[in-house]
């Protein structure tokens, strides 16, 4: 197959999936527990989460494509399970932020998952070195979710424990 056909079939599915599970943890602004936090000084508007995932989830769709396309690369086997396995983390991370309110444990695991990110785009260099490039913004978007992150924990002691009151509707 060809690298753009790995592109067009590849980058969908990331982007797709990304959103997918972004949906279902209820994820940014419209989250009414999100509403009720202090957030930070650094904490961009809510447009530009969405804006921000549609260029990464590109730019690591590309990526992947690249190594899925290299094939008889050594290391190829390898950077598949690791860009899969932090991908899934990745996909759980609004999961345990938005849906479950745990923002101790999100921000650990936001660590693990740039470790993982980390440990791919290392092994993508050894594979192309393109692919490594870009992952490189998705290192650092990670790095500046953990201090968000970090920050709204700081900023909202009990936060995993904090209750909103029930959205009232008239008729």
């Amino acid at each position: 197959m060809s690298l753009l056909r790995w592109i067009l079939f590849v980058v969908p599915i990331t982007i797709l999936l990304g959103f997918t599970f972004s949906q279902f943890a209820n994820s940014g602004e419209e989250n009414r527990w999100f509403q009720a936090l202090i957030k930070p000084a650094a904490q961009p508007p809510g447009w530009a989460f969405g804006a921000a995932w549609a260029l990464l989830y590109t730019m690591m769709g590309t990526a992947f494509s690249m190594v899925l396309h290299a094939r008889g690369a050594p290391l190829r086997g390898p950077a598949i399970v690791l860009y899969l396995l932090q991908y899934a983390l990745n996909l759980f991370w609004p999961i345990l932020f938005f849906g479950m309110h745990q923002v101790s444990a999100a921000f650990w695991f936001l660590a693990i998952i740039f470790v993982m990110a980390l440990v791919t785009t290392l092994v993508f260099g050894r594979i192309r070195k393109a692919a490594a490039r870009l992952m490189i913004p998705y290192l650092a978007w990670l790095c500046f979710a953990a201090v968000l992150n970090k920050q709204i924990e700081w900023l909202n002691p009990g936060a995993e424990t904090l209750v909103v009151p029930a959205a009232r509707t008239q008729i």
